[in-house]
């Protein structure tokens, strides 16, 4: 019943929902562009009129209560960055120690614009040894969903271009918040 009331209210405002799952049981979901809190709703929408049930992570300080069970509800992970210990190895052992696990991260990590996108999803991928699955939301065609995905190679510059390709064409809500899909030149010591 939900998944039809959600098909029906993204048809009402002319959402298409595109249906590109994985076959996996096990992979990291990134969504781009993130440069709205609508993306969020639409979403967590297209989420139930594909039938797709993921995770998310998010700052631990968003799940304050009242709204912090309603977000665990939905899916959220918080993650105190405080905390010393490598989310990246953190989030990889949940999947070592998951039969079954979607988890969605927004590399860009702000609705605002960023110079580069964190890497954190990439790592995570390539020590769980996952696959990388796309969402998008493409406010422009009004198109929403999971497109296609990639497994890590462990050379993160060919494997940017693979995400740079997908996501080249796709509009945010706010395109002017949109960064380059890129992340951070590492530094040789």
């Amino acid at each position: 019943m939900l998944q039809f009331l959600a098909s029906a209210f993204l048809k009402l405002f002319g959402w298409d929902a595109v249906q590109g799952l994985p076959k996996f049981k096990k992979y990291v979901l990134i969504g781009a562009p993130h440069t709205s809190n609508w993306d969020f709703v639409l979403a967590m929408l297209v989420a139930l009129a594909i039938g797709l049930r993921f995770k998310w992570l998010g700052k631990h300080t968003l799940f304050k209560n009242p709204f912090g069970y309603v977000l665990k509800f939905f899916g959220g992970i918080p993650i105190d960055r405080t905390i010393h210990s490598s989310v990246i190895e953190r989030v990889a052992e949940m999947f070592n120690n998951s039969e079954r696990l979607v988890i969605a991260i927004t590399p860009e990590g702000t609705r605002s614009k960023t110079e580069f996108w964190k890497s954190g999803f990439y790592y995570i991928a390539l020590n769980a040894k996952v696959p990388v699955a796309f969402a998008f939301l493409d406010y422009e065609n009004k198109k929403i969903g999971v497109g296609d995905h990639f497994i890590p190679c462990g050379d993160i510059d060919a494997d940017m271009q693979i995400i740079r390709n997908f996501y080249s064409g796709i509009k945010g809500k706010r395109p002017e918040k949109q960064g380059e899909v890129r992340v951070r030149p590492k530094v040789n010591d």
